[in-house]
């Protein structure tokens, strides 16, 4: 089978090409706006330097289109180039897959729900994003690209399965990623103080990549035609513990300093994920405990 990775050298989508390559025929396109060539260095993988905000033709049997910068500081300086990744590259994707019959993984986000109102959140829950604000270009365009999605596989039967991920960590992360267990783990491994912006009591859910990347094979894999499915780790951790269970972890002897909260950061964010337990029998297997040990041991390397 050969499978496409758009977005390959980032995070989530090279660790997807390490998994994939070893049964499959993979092909990685990256413009390495956000991704980087180490990530791939040295997988069976074939690459393509291309940038997906611009039309491709390439035959393949399953799109995982993961192009995106993906954290607030990658997409916060780079405001209109997520809005076009976002916006055009899912219809350049979806033309790709409906010229040869490709399945598409879509790589959505739980960003989408914006600041919940709703807790846990569901795939029913319609969010609370502020257009005009600083994510809005993130959250927005995501959005947007479910709803070219759905208009493709109704007028056009493209089979695809949106995966509205929620926070994900592990090896291949950026140390200056700007996500907050990169930026916990840089500071702690340093013996620098950990920041913590807000009073460290807003929550969030954190799914080790490798639980991650099995949903996202799974899904893609599945006889699914079209719907959309939570992927992330239920359990609900605070800054707050998420801070004190890094420095546990590094053996560190940082202290937590607080700052203020920046504009429209979510207060509360756990997934609901009785529906792909339901579809596919997923959920996830790594507790936060061991999935840090194994994530400060590459950031060591890093």
């Amino acid at each position: 089978m050969k499978i496409l990775i758009t977005g390959g050298a980032g995070f989530i989508g090279s660790n997807l090409c390490e998994s994939l390559c070893v049964n499959h025929e993979v092909v990685c396109m990256d413009n390495f706006l956000t991704g980087r060539k180490e990530n791939i260095s040295g997988l069976s993988v074939e690459f393509v330097n291309h940038d997906v905000r611009k039309p491709f033709d390439l035959k393949c049997d399953v799109i995982f289109n993961m192009a995106s910068p993906a954290s607030p500081v990658d997409y916060q300086n780079l405001p209109l180039e997520t809005l076009e990744t976002n916006a055009y590259g899912i219809k350049n994707v979806l033309e790709n897959a409906k010229r040869y019959g490709a399945r598409v993984l879509q790589a959505s986000t739980s960003e989408i729900y914006g600041d919940p109102l709703e807790h846990p959140q569901k795939e029913e829950y319609w969010g609370n994003v502020n257009t005009l604000g600083p994510r809005a270009c993130y959250d927005e365009s995501k959005r947007l690209a479910e709803t070219v999605c759905y208009n493709y596989h109704q007028k056009f039967g493209v089979e695809i399965v949106l995966a509205r991920i929620f926070n994900t960590y592990g090896k291949k992360m950026r140390k200056d990623d700007g996500r907050v267990i990169p930026n916990f783990a840089m500071q702690a491994l340093a013996g620098k103080d950990l920041t913590i912006y807000g009073d460290g009591n807003q929550t969030r859910s954190f799914c080790h990549v490798d639980d991650n990347i099995k949903a996202l094979e799974k899904l893609a894999f599945s006889d699914i035609e079209f719907d959309v499915f939570n992927v992330g780790n239920p359990d609900e951790y605070s800054l707050k513990q998420l801070a004190n269970e890094i420095i546990s972890v590094c053996g560190s002897k940082s202290k937590i300093v607080y700052k203020e909260l920046p504009q429209d950061d979510p207060k509360r964010r756990k997934p609901d994920i009785s529906k792909i337990r339901r579809a596919i029998g997923w959920e996830p297997k790594i507790g936060l405990k061991d999935g840090l040990k194994k994530t400060m041991e590459w950031f060591r390397k890093e």
